[in-house]
């Protein structure tokens, strides 16, 4: 069995495309491969900054030939269904076999495919393969057709065996493919031939020229953390950039430099920021003071004065650079200290945060007054809540955010702290974008938590109150991220708070500022025909406010269903715990429903449904033949039984420990107490006739069945809960 070797060696691939072009020509072509009936044994595809190679071992030397059957037309068929079905098989009517089927006689085609040789089928594919690739951007050059996301130099393409190396012959717009390849750019640019894939690895290693990018990553790792270490030092490890860098480079060569003195004092975030974007420069921080100090660089080539003349330039590049971060940082303290931050305030009116929904600076407005309304709730203070609110964007006018957005936030604390705000408002200003995913930590600090949940309504009701909802994948604005970061801030703090309230009134302040907008917009000399197509979209906003209202509630629910799912709490438990009042508290909510799925995994809770269920479905059955409700207490007197007895007792016990728990908010206390009613409920149907013939037992009894469903019916809507 042979093994193919396939290389497309071009100019330099985009860091960020080799990983998936790589996984890309690997299932293109076994794809291909398999589909004309060549298997394989194992596949694996490498890349470099200037080549994507596919190794592919144990191929089968040709397609088996296959032999196939055809149903065609019914004998004496139209002559135009057996022209058709006689060109798709290629065959002669008399090559064509009547056979009997169950309606009459039909025309069956018995085609022979004769195998194929491997090298005919891996030129077709990989020929398709190139043409058809899936590039995120591609670039035609010279006179040819051929698309690449940058011009394609050689195509290497070998079978090998035991008994040697034969070429694929392949002709792609004058790209003729071979058994060379080339080395390093600059130190071993010649080319060379190959006979396997382990002759071409062990070759281009001596050609400088790691192929697995995995041992590119490793060693520039390794190299960094050694010379850090050598020096006392510590690497800021960041995982992403390592990848990048490694997909920068073919022979790594890591070289450590040092920070100039007069850039020492900048926020560490600014310094790694800028090294990472610009340079893409691994930090490296002094551990005994935390300061970044040095960093690593990756050069691609080896010299003579061991990097000293890369590092001298990358010094110098550096420098200018964070000299750049230097001089914005200083004149950002300058506003952030004599001006507590009002001028970035003030500029908030005129950066818009959404083209029908107004400034930014009237978003903080709305912000600081729910942020006000919500700190009780979270137990924090108001003023500083209203406060950090009001100066937790300021950083987006600071001339370091414009330069690095990704630092918002985190600057706004470093601002805050400048101009001596209490603490708890410099944390708000860097906490209250989080949690923005699953794994981001979540704010605890009361102000900060207050905060977060006020920006997180607002972006709720504004875009709500103009219609701008998630659809399908389609979620331009996050929407589903931030009801996620809702749900977790509140049920990771433990924090009870009725958001209905919140969102109605801040979606009634959003459809008042949408209504002032839209009037704006078309101005006082608008035509009374503009004016009154505007006034017509506001009665209809009006009108449909309660609906949206209603549907922002009903989003947020169906997104605390993935959240709860994720988690592992079934859907029909979810819908139980919707149904009941109060379900706008959703940390209450949350606790509720897992409560309620940890009761329904022992087997008290689940065969509790099952009695449950019985009681529910006996009395409402009753209740509509009777026409009546059967809402009276139960008296023990009528018990004419032990079951009947021990029911009423166990009742009274599982409702002295359900309802303090449940006004307490422990869910599971009281899932417990309503689980050890399975047996009192089991008993008593099994020695109880509820329809006695006897009209004041009867009506005693479904009194009791009522007071079952009344007691477990506080807990959840057990009706909802399937099985």
């Amino acid at each position: 069995m042979p093994d193919l070797l396939i290389e497309l060696f071009s100019e330099e691939i985009p860091a960020r495309m080799q990983g998936k072009a790589a996984d890309d020509l690997k299932k293109l072509v076994t794809n291909g491969l398999v589909e004309a009936g060549l298997t394989y044994a194992s596949a694996g595809a490498f890349s470099t900054p200037r080549r994507l190679t596919l190794s592919v071992d144990g191929l089968l030397a040709a397609s088996p030939a296959v032999k196939e059957e055809r149903k065609g037309p019914k004998v004496g068929a139209p002559e135009q269904a057996m022209a058709g079905f006689l060109r798709s098989t290629g065959l002669s009517e008399d090559q064509l076999e009547a056979r009997d089927d169950k309606k009459g006689q039909v025309w069956f085609a018995v085609i022979d495919k004769p195998g194929r040789p491997a090298a005919e089928i891996v030129a077709e594919v990989l020929e398709h393969t190139i043409r058809t690739f899936p590039w995120p951007k591609s670039m035609r050059w010279g006179a040819g057709t051929l698309r690449w996301v940058r011009p394609l130099h050689s195509i290497l393409c070998i079978l090998s065996d035991e008994t040697g190396a034969e070429v694929v012959d392949l002709d792609i717009d004058g790209i003729k493919s071979g058994d060379t390849t080339r080395g390093h750019r600059f130190m071993a640019p010649d080319a060379f031939s190959v006979t396997s894939f382990d002759d071409y690895a062990a070759k281009l290693k001596r050609a400088k020229v790691v192929l697995d990018a995995s041992e590119r990553a490793d060693h520039i790792w390794a190299d960094a953390t050694n010379q850090a270490f050598a020096q006392g030092m510590e690497v800021v490890e960041d995982r992403g950039l390592l990848a990048e860098v490694a997909g920068l480079v073919e022979w790594p060569v890591v070289l450590m430099g040092k920070i100039e003195e007069q850039f020492l004092d900048l926020p560490p975030e600014v310094l790694k920021t800028s090294m990472k974007e610009h340079q893409k420069f691994f930090s490296v921080k002094n551990p005994k003071s935390g300061r970044i100090e040095q960093y690593v660089t990756v050069a691609n080539i080896e010299t003579s004065d061991q990097g000293a003349t890369i590092l001298a330039g990358n010094g110098r590049v550096l420098s200018a650079r964070l000299a750049d971060g230097k001089f914005f940082w200083e004149n950002d303290l300058r506003i952030a200290k004599g001006d507590k931050m009002q001028p970035w305030i003030d500029a908030l009116e005129n950066v818009t945060f959404h083209n029908k929904l107004g400034s930014q600076k009237e978003r903080i407005e709305r912000i600081a007054a729910l942020a006000r309304e919500i700190a009780p709730a979270v137990g924090a203070d108001p003023d500083l809540a209203e406060q950090a609110a009001r100066v937790a964007k300021a950083d987006l006018s600071s001339e370091m955010v414009y330069e690095f957005p990704e630092l918002q936030g985190l600057m706004g604390r470093y601002y805050a702290d400048a101009a001596g705000m209490p603490p708890e408002v410099g944390a708000a200003c860097e906490e209250h974008y989080s949690p923005l995913g699953p794994s981001d930590d979540v704010p605890t600090a009361p102000v900060s938590v207050a905060v977060a949940l006020a920006d997180k309504i607002d972006t709720f009701t504004a875009f709500w109150a103009m219609n701008e909802l998630p659809s399908g994948s389609k979620d331009p604005y996050a929407l589903r991220r931030s009801a996620l970061g809702l749900f977790r801030l509140l049920s990771e703090n433990n924090h009870n708070v009725s958001i209905a309230e919140l969102l109605h009134r801040s979606f009634d302040e959003r459809l008042a500022v949408t209504a002032k907008m839209l009037r704006n917009v078309i101005g006082k000399e608008a035509s009374d025909e503009k004016k009154a197509i505007v006034e017509e979209e506001l009665l209809i906003i009006q009108a449909t406010a309660e609906k949206r209202k209603h549907s922002l509630l009903t989003f947020l629910h169906d997104r605390l269903k993935v959240f709860l799912k994720d988690k592992g709490v079934r859907h029909d438990i979810i819908d139980a715990c919707i149904a009941m009042e109060g379900s706008d508290d959703l940390n209450l909510l949350v606790k509720r429903a897992e409560a309620l799925s940890d009761a329904l995994k022992t087997d008290d809770g689940e065969n509790l449904i099952q009695g449950f269920k019985r009681a529910n479905n006996i009395l409402s059955k009753e209740e509509e033949k009777d026409g009546v409700s059967y809402e009276l207490d139960p008296d023990i007197k009528f018990a004419e039984n032990d079951e009947e007895k021990a029911l009423f007792k166990a009742l009274d016990t599982a409702e002295a420990v359900i309802k303090p728990a449940m006004e307490q908010g422990d869910f599971a206390t009281a899932m417990a107490a309503m689980a050890k009613l399975r047996g009192p409920i089991d008993a008593f149907f099994e020695a109880t006739q509820v329809n006695s013939d006897n009209p004041i037992v009867r009506r005693n009894r479904l009194c009791l069945l009522h007071r079952i469903r009344t007691i477990c019916g506080g807990v959840a809507d057990l009706t909802k809960v399937e099985g």
